[in-house]
């Protein structure tokens, strides 16, 4: 085998260490409020007036059976029959969020009156909850509106068009459920900033949370479910290249295996193919079927 062949071979079996997944705090976000008692926690958080809500009176409808080039929320519920909610949570600001929101609302009804069996081409009235869009935005910045629009952000306000307001929510209510989340993505920077994207990262981080009551319960009822959620095997950076690395490869030794097959119908020596393609004379014969693979 060349030499070229065994580095890239070599450099493949140096595995990284495990790293802390880029979608750490969007995976804390799904598997905390898959779990109806921290859902019913985030209703209450976000309509406290409501206190006749139980965990029965919450069904979750979050878009998860989809493919890639589809549309998903975070987390998506129906209370009762009367009220839709969809929240999403982001670290990085964009306006599109907006353009997003109303994609997963679309595709949430979609999905409910396929749920309630009725038919939208029919002449009977539809039944709609009502529906609620919010973002927890954990990022930094300086303006932070109380919602957002779709037709003031992209129709210049014109009310005669399509419009969605997005509930944007920055800290939540002290100790409450969304107040819990947020300060457990400040923690994770911090810890990350000192360490890395590490296990230590990892472990400091729930450590605090435990110490200071920041959804201690969740961390210490599925502390090793929770570090598996947060950590991947292998860094999707070292993934990617490897990859990318393999089809380089591949697609360099067919140009090179092409390369000595119309030379060597030249007429030209295997020891010179073998130097003009930076390989072995053994390689280029098995290229050119002299010898046996």
């Amino acid at each position: 085998m060349d030499q070229e062949v065994k580095t890239i071979s070599s450099d493949a079996e140096k595995k990284p260490e495990q790293m802390a997944k880029y979608t750490v705090k969007d995976s804390v976000f799904t598997s905390l409020f898959r779990e109806p008692k921290y859902l019913l926690q985030l209703y209450q958080a976000l309509h406290p007036e409501d206190w006749e809500a139980t965990e029965d009176s919450i069904t979750n409808v979050t878009i998860t059976n989809v493919l890639l080039d589809q549309f998903y929320n975070d987390v998506g519920f129906q209370v009762r029959e009367k009220l839709v909610i969809l929240v999403e949570q982001q670290s990085s600001w964009s306006i599109n969020i907006v353009v997003r929101c109303l994609l997963y609302l679309a595709q949430t009804y979609q999905e409910y009156f396929t749920d309630t069996k009725q038919n939208i081409y029919g002449s009977r009235k539809l039944k709609l909850p009502k529906p609620e869009v919010c973002v927890i935005y954990t990022g930094s910045r300086k303006t932070r509106p109380e919602y957002l629009s779709l037709s003031k952000e992209f129709f210049d306000g014109d009310a005669s068009v399509l419009d969605v307001k997005v509930r944007m929510i920055y800290d939540g209510q002290d100790g409450d459920i969304i107040n819990q989340y947020v300060n457990f993505t400040k923690i994770y920077n911090d810890q990350v900033k000192q360490y890395g994207r590490t296990r230590e990262a990892v472990m400091e981080t729930i450590r605090i949370c435990k110490d200071r009551n920041v959804l201690a319960e969740f961390f210490s009822e599925r502390e090793k479910e929770v570090v598996d959620i947060m950590m991947t095997l292998f860094n999707e950076e070292y993934i990617l290249k490897t990859y990318v690395e393999s089809e380089k490869q591949e697609a360099a030794e067919k140009t090179k295996i092409g390369t000595a097959q119309r030379l060597y119908e030249m007429g030209i020596s295997v020891q010179d193919i073998a130097k003009a393609c930076q390989v072995t004379v053994e390689t280029v014969e098995q290229w050119l079927g002299l010898v046996k693979a």
